[in-house]
């Protein structure tokens, strides 16, 4: 593959070079690796930013729904839209339904607008192993929002802030006792909680619980990063396309707001540290994997572990010894 013919077609805005450049930077293969690093690096030096947006919520909420509409909005004002929509691989086969294009039919179909689904490849947290690259291919596109949908299980609010500038939680209306099962951590986390389905019958119940998290919130303490308000619950309804607009000021404002004060830049400087240091636990990862001295050690100390006859915690420190770093 030529990289600089593809970093210009991405540059362009060509969207089957965009996704020739995200099949590429998902590969595992290592030339396509070293590939892979050269085009993020020729990119890269092309500065061109997006407002990186991650949507966390529990699986029926209504996130793709919510995004389909979001997303439609967003094109009609003239943007360009990219979501990167994670789906759960298979833990037996590897395999990813990969339907999202299916579930937002219309946006597909909106010249203006890129979905890409990802395998979440067993990755800890509910995003691909490779979505920051994926982002900064977005960004290099043209596109003007990028919109990360994750599937909502174990760690995927903690990786999804780490890696936009807008976190937003999406949740569904509920009795009193829905409060309880949204953990602090969390509501401390989002920059915007959105109480999706706010129409029908379900209006009424979509208003108490926006006025109960909105109630919620006002008791944590106000982060430095944000302007007073925030963080705040909002009603939107995906299917009536009501709210939208109002949600998407509030993101706008939010992240002008960041950008006078010096937290945006700040944030992103901290995320890239972030990213270099997971990829670096990444590869001395894969180096255990490898075939050689160090894998067979793995698999002593690991048999030996199984069949009870070390402690685990004995086996790291030998495995670490073994390594020079005991």
């Amino acid at each position: 593959m030529e990289i600089e013919d593809i970093a210009q077609r991405v540059l362009a805005g060509d969207r089957r070079a965009l996704a020739r450049a995200i099949t590429l930077v998902e590969s595992a293969r290592a030339d396509h690796r070293a590939q892979a690093t050269a085009l993020i690096d020729r990119l890269a030096r092309d500065g061109r930013e997006a407002l990186r947006i991650g949507l966390s919520g529990t699986p029926g909420v209504g996130k793709s729904t919510f995004i389909e509409a979001f997303g439609l909005m967003l094109t009609g004002l003239g943007l360009k839209v990219a979501v990167l929509a994670v789906d759960p691989s298979s833990a037996r086969s590897g395999g990813s339904i990969l339907g999202d294009k299916t579930r937002m039919e219309r946006l597909s179909r909106e010249a203006r607008a890129f979905i890409r689904p990802s395998p979440s490849q067993a990755q800890m947290g509910g995003v691909a192993r490779r979505s920051r690259e994926a982002i900064l291919l977005c960004e290099a596109a043209g596109y003007d929002v990028i919109l990360i949908e994750t599937v909502g299980v174990g760690q995927s609010e903690t990786m999804v802030a780490g890696m936009s500038d807008l976190f937003v939680l999406l949740l569904a209306p509920a009795g009193g006792d829905e409060l309880q099962g949204v953990k602090r951590g969390i509501m401390e986390m989002a920059d915007l909680i959105l109480v999706n389905k706010a129409d029908g019958d379900l209006k009424a119940v979509a208003a108490r619980t926006q006025a109960d998290y909105a109630g919620a919130l006002r008791l944590l303490r106000r982060r430095p990063q944000d302007p007073e308000g925030y963080t705040r619950a909002m009603p939107v309804s995906a299917i009536e396309e009501t709210g939208l607009a109002a949600a998407w000021a509030a993101m706008t404002e939010l992240a002008d707001w960041r950008r006078a004060e010096g937290h945006f830049a700040a944030n992103r400087a901290e995320q890239a540290r972030a990213w270099f240091e997971e990829e670096v636990r990444a590869g001395l990862l894969a180096d255990l994997r490898r075939p050689g001295p160090a894998q067979e050690a793995m698999a002593r100390l690991g048999a030996g572990v199984q069949a009870g006859e070390m402690t685990a915690v004995a086996a790291a420190d030998e495995m670490l010894r073994l390594l020079g770093r005991g």
